[in-house]
């Protein structure tokens, strides 16, 4: 048995082996047998971890891989996981893909799938390969099946720069049609440049009125000495004037809650109405959520306006 060889095996794979790897480096099947639940994990079949400690997630993520083949990839929720994405379900199943000829199939803890898509922005890390963070919001989207839940998906992706609209476009075009087609709207909602789901939702509403102009999205606000201001979830650049949507969720918590509650004072302070709303209000009361914003708008536009810069950001 060359002991080298196969630590440096071990090492490299978090302490994960296949019954293939261990056979090929010398460990005889009667030492696999004899220590197999007794001294190592089978974490799958064939597939041991050289030990008893609880498995970590990113263990149970190498020995899906191990188990699927050399050409797996963690796909889907895990992948999206894997590349920070909050909205992404987090599951215990650990969910790869394979190309064609390798069969899809179901064993324990993971479960594969078949694609014959190419992904060229597969990462790897060290014993880990994973999706694009682009295809793994298109294949995750695909699992959900609710609407809100595909939008924050697709938009929390494009806010924290981990895919472009371009690329998530792609890829929704290089799906069947009838695939696709419940996933567009997730999309849309992300191109809009809306930083949360009710902040889309907001804008949803706003597109319904008779008296609001379109409003600017997350612009760059600065005062008059050029000091940065908030930026405010939707802008009426003409009478300055700004809609906030107040959430615990999709902004943040605790003092940084407090803190972002707070710093509206700093657009009034520069002359600015804010108008305040919560993503319960959109929901519940659209119309009294309408209607307090145009009555905002008509009182900003019979008042000067404030000299406030604002600059619309990059798509």
């Amino acid at each position: 048995m060359d002991h080298g060889a196969l630590n440096r095996l071990l090492a490299g794979q978090d302490q994960l082996a296949t019954r293939q790897q261990l056979l090929a480096h010398g460990v005889s099947k009667a030492t696999i047998r004899h220590r197999a639940g007794r001294q190592w994990r089978v974490l799958l079949p064939s597939v041991y971890q050289l030990g008893m400690d609880q498995p970590t997630p990113r263990r149970r993520w190498i020995a899906a891989l191990l188990h699927a083949g050399p050409r797996s990839v963690l796909a889907g929720s895990t992948a999206a996981r894997w590349h920070g994405l909050d909205s992404a379900i987090d599951e215990t199943t650990v969910r790869v893909v394979v190309p064609p000829p390798l069969r899809p199939r179901r064993t324990g803890f993971v479960v594969i799938r078949r694609s014959m898509l190419f992904d060229s922005g597969v990462r790897t890390v060290g014993p880990v390969r994973v999706s694009s963070p682009a295809r793994a919001v298109v294949d995750h989207a695909r699992e959900l099946h609710g609407e809100r839940q595909r939008a924050a998906l697709f938009i929390e992706a494009v806010q924290k720069d981990l895919a472009s609209v371009d690329e998530l476009t792609e890829w929704l075009s290089r799906l069947r049609t009838r695939d696709a087609a419940a996933l567009w709207p997730a999309l849309e909602a992300a191109a809009t440049g809306s930083w949360s789901v009710p902040e889309h939702d907001l804008l949803e509403l706003v597109s319904t009125s008779t008296v609001l102009p379109e409003p600017m999205m997350n612009p760059i606000l600065t005062d008059e000495f050029g000091r940065l201001l908030v930026s405010p979830d939707l802008w009426w650049d003409d009478v300055g004037f700004a809609a906030m949507v107040h959430s615990k969720r999709w902004h943040s918590n605790g003092e940084q809650w407090d803190e972002t509650v707070e710093r509206d004072g700093d657009l009034v302070a520069a002359g600015v109405i804010v108008a305040g709303v919560t993503p319960r209000r959109i929901s519940d009361k659209p119309a009294a959520v309408l209607a307090r914003l145009e009555q905002s708008y008509r009182t900003a536009e019979a008042r000067p306006r404030p000299p406030v810069r604002a600059i619309a950001r990059a798509a």
